[in-house]
Formats: C-alpha cells, structure tokens, sequence
C-alpha cells in the first residue's frame, strides 16, 4: 500500500506453511480483517532467518508471522473484529472529515448501507484455538504432583 494509504477491508489470505500448527485446519483461501496505515514489508521480514511467513495476502500483505521457535507470533490483521467493527471505524474516520475510503471487500455491493458479510469468524477461532492449545498450553511447564 501506498504511504498515507489505509489498508483497510477483508482480504483474501494464503497459507504459506500448511504444516505449521498455528494454521493447521486453514482452508488454501481464507479471510482476514485489516485495518491500519502502516506496512510490514515482506523483504524486511525474510532477512531475519528466525522469522518465517505463514500466511500472507496479495492485496494486504504479511499477515501472520512466527519466530521459528515458536516463541512469538505476529499477527498484522485483526481477526478479533466482529461484523460490524470495520464500519464503526469507517463511519468515525468519514464523521471526521478523513478522505477515507469504504473498506475493501466488506459491504455487499460496496454499499455502507448494507449490513457487512461475516466470513473471517471460522479461521479466526481457530488461529486463537491453534495458539492456544499448540504454543501456549502444550509448552507450558505443567507439574500434576504440585496439585495437592
């Protein structure tokens, strides 16, 4: 994206490593929410051998990233948003006079006055159900003889 430019919408996302376990159960094609002005540039990322890309978009970019321990996970996108999230924000930005376009791919018909298709809630439970289960409660330290 262009500087001064807001990544903004639902974005078609590829899964770059389908072995990883953070993606495992990913559909080849999913969605993602993104919403920000900055950029994370893809060649800055590959010259940190300890990083590796994941899952990525065409139009939005990185969007998750792992140290190849495990140990951190970089998420750019906002899975977290509900339907209505990217509109609140859109109708803030236009409310205060911003030169702000409508989010990609978000209203049927690019249409703010349509109510916002919800398609990133599956992949979005499971990339929080993947970290939770495989990076943080697998690798906690757990000993059941200190339970009394």
């Amino acid at each position: 994206s262009e500087i001064g430019c807001k990544v903004s919408g639902i974005y078609k996302h590829t899964v770059n490593r389908k072995d990883a376990k953070l993606v495992r159960g990913f559909d080849d094609l999913f969605y993602a929410p993104h919403s920000r002005y900055t950029e994370v540039d893809r060649e800055d990322i590959l010259k940190h051998k300890s990083l590796e890309i994941l899952s990525e978009s065409k139009k939005a970019g990185v969007y998750i990233v792992t140290s190849k321990d495990r140990r951190q996970v970089f998420v750019t996108g906002h899975p977290e948003y509900d339907r209505l999230t990217l509109s609140g924000e859109y109708e803030r930005d236009k409310n205060n006079g911003l030169d702000i376009e409508i989010p990609c791919n978000y209203f049927p018909g690019n249409n703010p006055d349509k109510e916002p298709v919800l398609n990133w809630r599956s992949h979005a439970s499971l990339l929080y159900i993947n970290w939770l289960n495989y990076y943080v409660y697998q690798r906690t330290p757990y000993d059941i003889k200190s339970i009394h």
